[in-house]
């Protein structure tokens, strides 16, 4: 048996909804692969819906963690990113690219969503997000973290030309790209795309719109993804898994008529990821 691949997952740790470490372990380790959380904050709940966010700051314990991971010899196959807490992260998140320059480095640029920026997010924190961005092999952003990567208006439907053209200038960041949840003004209604951009070119897979908003999609969606890539997926048929799962947990939980802030119902449909089975139709975009 080959060693088991390692995460370091630098992500926020959210007590309730469904979202953040609480997604990304799960799912990755159904996936065979395990996952060393390097907290970025503790919050009782995530930023929407709930009023008033109680978090902890953990900035100081980034680096303390990286110290005593090099102090051990610890190797990870992947750093993976997500959301920070504050600007001086960004630094704390490059020096843990940076003595594991052999690991492949995911960024999930968590800004905002909707053409909403998060409450806890400042204008340097933004800016500073580009900087990691240049520094990832992967970048997930959806619409609105691309255009704020981008300094564009952000646009709820874009057509496929400008899509493309968006991800062309998002590979200036980081060589794979994978826009997530798009509306298409050249699609009929009712679908929604992951689009990807890489060396082999533009790949897209479809997805039904569900009338809803779920917290943690994101999270679901790029864990996924990041699970394939290690699992030497193509970037095309890791795109195709992860918008297969999410899509599925994403129906599961509306069947339900669960309350949306509780963030999907994932822990049901895990075992289609240790079986190795879902999948969608995916192609050239």
């Amino acid at each position: 048996m080959s060693e088991q691949k390692k995460i370091a997952a630098i992500h926020d740790l959210s007590g309730f909804g469904r979202c953040s470490l609480t997604v990304i372990i799960p799912v990755l380790s159904a996936m065979g692969i395990q996952v060393c959380p390097v907290p970025t904050a503790v919050l009782a709940t995530h930023t929407g819906g709930f009023g008033k966010v109680i978090m902890r700051d953990l900035t100081d314990f980034i680096p303390d963690c990286l110290e005593r991971y090099k102090a051990l010899g610890i190797s990870f196959d992947a750093v993976y990113s997500g959301f920070l807490a504050s600007e001086s992260q960004i630094d704390h998140c490059l020096d843990f690219f940076g003595n594991y320059k052999n690991a492949l480095k995911i960024v999930d640029p968590v800004m905002g969503d909707h053409g909403r920026i998060y409450s806890t997010y400042t204008e340097e924190l933004c800016r500073r997000m580009g900087e990691l961005a240049g520094a990832a092999d992967v970048i997930t952003p959806n619409l609105t973290e691309a255009a704020i990567l981008l300094g564009e208006e952000y646009a709820p439907v874009v057509s496929v030309d400008k899509a493309r053209e968006w991800l062309s200038r998002l590979r200036e960041f980081a060589d794979t790209v994978v826009l997530t949840g798009v509306t298409l003004s050249d699609e009929p209604d009712g679908i929604l795309v992951n689009i990807s951009a890489g060396k082999d070119g533009f790949w897209r897979a479809e997805c039904d719109y569900v009338p809803e908003h779920y917290p943690g999609t994101g999270d679901l969606f790029t864990a996924v993804l990041t699970g394939g890539l290690l699992k030497k997926d193509s970037l095309s048929v890791a795109v195709s898994r992860a918008t297969a799962f999410t899509q599925t947990a994403v129906k599961t939980t509306f069947e339900c008529r669960t309350t949306p802030r509780n963030g999907v119902a994932f822990e049901e449909i895990l075992h289609l990821l240790v079986s190795d089975s879902i999948f969608s139709a995916h192609g050239k975009f």
